[in-house]
């Protein structure tokens, strides 16, 4: 059943979803998170809303903005980081006043989902996030779904964890504890340090 809802921007950022299996990772760009403070069947609250690669292409939503349009409850929240998605009639009611923003965090309108995929991430501390991050384009909070068995792969747990994209440089960044991930028969793996050294190597300290 559709939802209809109206309500003013409060971030834009990067839905992804993380598959881990021990060792190994893979991600899946759905699109971008909203979250909003407005109204959803009748009721005020903060609301959070999926939408498309294509719709945030077409309307480059930021912080500010007045939107409205029609959305479905997802059919499981363990792998979706907004409540609803499979956005439709979207309309921008008012523009924000587009500022230069220096941050951070950046408010301004996140980028094509293939620079995230390009720039790679850095843990962050789920504390960091909630209390700096959640305004901030670079950030990003994902659904993990966790294979703990290769051999039977039905076997799978579920969580999320925050990450960061944003400049390496970036004075509010806080990694926080590394992250483990079960295995099979009581093993587990720690993501160390070098992972995420790994994955944005190729980044200058302010890219």
């Amino acid at each position: 059943m559709k939802l209809a809802w109206e309500g003013d921007v409060l971030s834009v950022q990067p839905r992804i979803r993380l598959t881990r299996s021990f060792d190994e990772r893979s991600h899946t760009y759905l699109g971008y998170a909203l979250r909003l403070r407005g109204s959803i069947g009748g009721e005020t609250r903060e609301l959070s809303v999926g939408i498309g690669k294509a719709a945030q292409a077409k309307h480059a939503f930021r912080v500010g903005d007045r939107i409205s349009g029609e959305t479905e409850p997802v059919t499981d929240p363990r792998l979706e980081p907004v409540e609803s998605y499979k956005a439709a009639k979207l309309k921008l009611l008012e523009r924000a006043t587009a500022t230069a923003a220096a941050g951070p965090p950046w408010p301004g309108v996140p980028p094509a989902l293939e620079v995230y995929r390009e720039r790679g991430h850095r843990r962050l501390d789920v504390r960091t996030y909630d209390a700096k991050c959640t305004t901030c384009i670079w950030g990003c909070r994902m659904p993990v779904e966790m294979i703990i068995d290769q051999w039977n792969p039905s076997v799978r747990e579920h969580r999320f964890e925050t990450f960061c994209y944003g400049p390496k440089s970036c004075p509010l960044y806080r990694a926080g504890p590394t992250r483990k991930v079960p295995g099979r028969k009581g093993m587990s793996w720690e993501e160390e340090d070098w992972v995420d050294e790994d994955a944005t190597e190729h980044r200058g300290p302010d890219e």
